[in-house]
């Protein structure tokens, strides 16, 4: 159930997901707003890890694409 500290906004979906979506929810027995939220939460976790992810990785050298086909050429790969 939705806590009493949530905010309301409204949301425009295609027809046919709003439709898969208000089906999930019946099967599921939860609200469409806890889809919703649940959803975005994933999404946020996602993104979440791939910035965590990157700043990881931030201070790992790069090479141009130019300098990768030119590697890839003197080692026979291309």
């Amino acid at each position: 159930m939705m806590s009493q500290l949530s905010k309301r906004s409204t949301v425009y979906f295609d027809p046919a997901i709003h439709t898969a979506l208000k089906m999930r929810a019946a099967q599921t027995q939860v609200s469409v707003s806890e889809l919703v939220d649940e959803a975005l939460r994933l999404l946020m976790r996602e993104d979440q890890e791939d910035l965590a992810t990157y700043a990881e990785r931030v201070s790992e050298p790069t090479m141009s694409y130019e300098a990768l086909l030119n590697d890839l050429k003197q080692h026979g790969k291309i």
